[in-house]
């Protein structure tokens, strides 16, 4: 198996930014920038009782709405999309004009930079959550180098997870839950207990994660051996969506007719390669 390229994958920009989200980034992004590494919870005003890290939080759902759950907490959010950063400080500062001084979340610092880079200069056992939700499975196994689990980064993941802390993984990607199976039941760090398909009690609803049902978590916890477990949820959820009906059932006879583009009913044969015989052509095959 290769070993990670030391460079970030995955776009850093998207779509233009507006005036305002720019604003976001110049004024309001600074006053929640996180200081310095050698002391986590130093970097927090009052000092948190535990440390958390998210990796990659996207549009910020879930790091807002823990960091509002979870006051004793210090939050380190990490992303290097700046859409995705405006996202989660537009939801901390709706209203415009008020960047420079509206009240932000004492238990929130962020992190835009790569979260690798964060985590080499993390002390030792100075986490008590990891959180990791929906990452790029890169399915292309020439890929698989660029995933964040991977065998070569999980000795520096335990070293900064306290004995104890918990690590939260999840994914709605098949190809990512097995490739996480595969790497915990064959690495010599961590303990791998049966997965969990339970939703954590604590996090928040999937309506206010803006994500489908449903979740597939993987859950794991560091022993006080200093080993870590980590679990995956293999199985779909009791909540699962039914099958889809067929595409006539659902859209009518007219979904089962051949395409236009195609020069099929008017000039081929019924049975012709390119017109398949179907009880809604019009032309009455």
């Amino acid at each position: 198996m290769k070993p990670p390229v030391d460079r970030l994958y995955g776009r850093a920009r998207g779509h233009t930014l507006r005036p305002r989200q720019r604003l976001l980034l110049d004024v309001a992004l600074p006053r929640l920038e996180f200081g310095s590494a050698a002391d986590p919870a130093g970097g927090f005003v009052p000092r948190p009782r535990v440390v958390w890290l998210e990796v990659g939080f996207g549009g910020g759902e879930h790091a807002a709405a823990q960091v509002a759950a979870h006051p004793e907490a210090g939050l380190i959010a990490c992303e290097v999309f700046e859409n995705g950063i405006c996202s989660l400080l537009s939801r901390l500062i709706p209203e415009p004009g008020v960047e420079a001084t509206a009240p932000l979340p004492p238990n929130l610092r962020l992190w835009t930079q790569d979260a690798r880079l964060l985590l080499q200069a993390l002390p030792d056992g100075c986490l008590d959550r990891l959180i990791l939700l929906f990452p790029d499975p890169w399915p292309k196994a020439r890929h698989a180098r660029r995933r964040f689990v991977h065998p070569v980064t999980l000795p520096g993941l335990a070293r900064v997870l306290r004995p104890g802390a918990e690590w939260r993984v999840a994914s709605d990607d098949p190809t990512y839950q097995d490739w996480v199976r595969v790497v915990m039941a064959e690495q010599p760090w961590f303990d791998a207990p049966p997965p969990v398909a339970a939703r954590p009690a604590d996090w928040p609803p999937a309506a206010v994660l803006d994500l489908p049902p449903p979740l597939e978590p993987i859950a794991g916890r560091r022993t006080r051996s200093g080993r870590y477990g980590s679990t995956r949820s293999g199985a779909p959820t009791s909540g699962a969506s039914p099958p889809s009906p067929p595409r006539a059932a659902r859209y009518g006879p007219s979904a089962t007719r051949c395409r236009p583009r195609r020069r099929c009913c008017r000039d081929r044969p019924a049975r012709s390669w390119s017109c398949p015989p179907s009880p809604g052509c019009p032309t009455g095959r």
